[in-house]
């Protein structure tokens, strides 16, 4: 198993929609932050990170059903994290409808989405992809 930088936006997009994960406002800029899980030379999972300076959105987790329950989804948020930390990053924030139990024991926790900081809220995800039920979490990173 291997997690790398930048995976082809292909591969993310079909396993963003295997998991009913929304795809219409990725574009190339998104991956310069996105991670992949590699399983026998496949991509198996996926995360991104959106910066806005010291806050992020992080977006688009992804683990092919094959691969859930085995650290890959833990894995990739860890490297979202080491690499938020080292941008500066000091807010990690989530929106989630079905991961709600995972994300919290990784030391999210729930907050209202009107706390979101103003350039979370200017996100495509925020603003109009994610429907007004999903979880809003956020997380403090220490440096």
């Amino acid at each position: 198993m291997n997690i790398f930088a930048r995976p082809e936006k292909v591969a993310v997009a079909s396993l963003l929609k295997a998991c009913d994960l929304p795809t219409e406002d990725l574009d190339q800029q998104n991956f310069e932050h996105f991670f992949g899980f590699l399983s026998n030379h496949s991509l198996v999972g996926a995360v991104g990170l959106e910066p806005y300076g010291e806050v992020a959105l992080l977006r688009s987790l992804a683990v092919s059903p094959s691969m859930r329950g085995k650290g890959c989804g833990k894995a990739l948020i860890q490297r979202a994290q080491a690499r938020a930390r080292q941008s500066g990053i000091t807010q990690l924030f989530l929106l989630t409808s079905t991961a709600k139990p995972f994300f919290e024991g990784l030391g999210f926790q729930t907050t209202p989405r009107e706390t979101a900081p103003p350039a979370i809220r200017a996100t495509r995800e925020f603003a109009s992809i994610c429907p007004d039920s999903a979880t809003f979490m956020v997380k403090r990173l220490q440096p």
